[in-house]
């Protein structure tokens, strides 16, 4: 995983990279934990349900072959500013992609990942996924409770949502 300041250069699905690196202090005053396995992904998914005390998890691949004619609206809803009011937890089992969040500051950081990295997303962060030009990523979502997944988009109303509130309070403390 690596961690930089987002410049947008157009296609989303490029590295669109600053150079100014993103320090892991950074990521943990959004409180953002991220994590990396090269050993068995399974295992490692094992100990952080027990850790972490989640309760389910599924896997979901995006790429043009598993969404087919949806690939593209897909990838394009998946980039829009949003939040959840649950975490948001990926173990990126193959592929790559990034996810960009936004910084304590509110500007874009983008996360490169790929096979064995793990991320975990506060609710109430506004942040937004794409894949990488390789137009796939295999990904394990894991979950505490049953989520709502509703993606709630950047609005006045949107930051005025419990979730938003509570992790606003969280990054100024």
């Amino acid at each position: 995983m690596r961690a930089y300041l987002f410049q947008d250069e157009g296609d989303q699905r490029k590295p669109n990279d600053s150079g100014i690196p993103i320090s892991e202090a950074e990521l943990n005053d959004a409180k953002v934990i991220s994590s990396h396995s090269d050993g068995d992904l399974y295992a490692f998914a094992d100990e952080l349900m027990k850790k972490y005390g989640f309760q389910s998890r599924d896997e979901v691949t995006v790429s043009r072959a598993t969404l087919g004619e949806r690939y593209d609206s897909m990838v394009k809803k998946f980039f829009e500013e949003h939040l959840h009011e649950d975490e948001e937890i990926r173990l990126i089992m193959d592929g790559k992609g990034y996810f960009d969040l936004r910084s304590v500051d509110d500007k874009w950081i983008r996360i490169f990942m790929e096979k064995g990295d793990l991320i975990i997303l506060p609710a109430g962060i506004y942040h937004r996924f794409t894949t990488s030009s390789d137009d796939y990523i295999h990904a394990m979502r894991l979950f505490r409770e049953n989520p709502k997944w509703i993606a709630l988009p950047r609005s006045d109303e949107t930051d005025n949502v419990d979730a938003r509130q509570v992790y606003k309070n969280l990054i100024s403390s």
